[in-house]
């Protein structure tokens, strides 16, 4: 990938002149990790293989202090009130404890949100106290196995559509998932939703700057950025919504196709180290 530079990758599918699997940090995998001038680890990357490239390299793609530092849902709402930006009215509890201390119930409709999940999973629109009484038992078995917190998010009525924002390096794709059944409250694809790319460019536009602008912030470079818009605003101001650091690839042509931008965002990161 690199003639001058000596790169290190861990990505199965990303070929350098020096490819390794990362199954074991022993000292000779530490010593390749202080040797090379860049490093490149998978979506998939555990915890301990990034810290210790971090520490032995200056230089790793993807940057994922953020995912680690602000894990979850739970961790995804701080950094978003770490750094300002427009989101959903957000409550964020780390178990059942802290609510019961320290949690007011919005009004009905709202959402419930455990910390983990993804394309939909473990959300909910709660709209009664029964229902809420529902996902509180529901948490309680959780924590019973360990996983924790949850959060209670404003309702917005956006039927079913949302604005997926992709950032690649210095490349930053965005495309609507829209349901085309009225009123459905998510806008996954895999919960039927289709995609349009070109749909209210202004909006699109206004995202891509607050995102922009968050990413420098926060370093990330590599993850899909879900945004919503209020309808009933006249002019709505794009609102971060989740962070999903490991995410479908159908608005990107497929496997193929997130191949071929994934390989040509990491050239062009590798290309941003040699500059001045």
């Amino acid at each position: 990938m690199s003639d001058k530079l000596n790169i290190l990758s861990y990505h199965l599918l990303l070929e350098t002149s020096n490819n390794r699997l990362g199954g074991s940090l022993d000292e000779a995998e530490l010593a390749a990790i202080k040797k090379a001038d860049a490093v490149i680890v998978p979506q998939g990357c555990k915890k301990e293989l990034y810290e210790a490239a971090s520490r032995g390299c200056p230089h790793v793609f993807p940057n994922y202090d953020a995912f680690f530092q602000y894990p979850g849902k739970i961790g995804q709402i701080r950094l978003f009130q770490k750094f300002k930006v427009p989101h959903p009215l957000t409550q964020v509890f780390d178990d059942l404890s802290a609510w019961k201390k320290e949690g007011k119930n919005p009004a009905f409709p709202f959402v419930f949100k455990f910390s983990w999940g993804g394309e939909g999973r473990n959300v909910f629109l709660v709209g009664s106290e029964t229902e809420l009484a529902e996902y509180l038992e529901l948490a309680a078995g959780n924590e019973k196995e360990g996983k924790r917190g949850f959060v209670f998010q404003e309702y917005i009525p956006v039927n079913g559509r949302s604005l997926r924002v992709v950032v690649m390096a210095e490349k930053f794709i965005s495309y609507w998932r829209c349901h085309e059944e009225e009123n459905n409250f998510y806008s996954n694809l895999a919960r039927g939703a289709v995609i349009d790319r070109d749909a209210d460019p202004e909006m699109q536009q206004a995202a891509l700057g607050e995102l922009k602008k968050f990413c420098t912030q926060t370093k990330i470079n590599l993850a899909g950025f879900d945004f919503i818009f209020d309808p009933r605003q006249a002019k709505p101001t794009p609102l971060f919504l989740e962070i999903n650091y490991f995410f479908r690839c159908h608005g990107l042509g497929g496997p193929d196709g997130y191949l071929e931008l994934l390989t040509a965002a990491v050239r062009e990161w590798i290309d941003s180290l040699s500059r001045p």
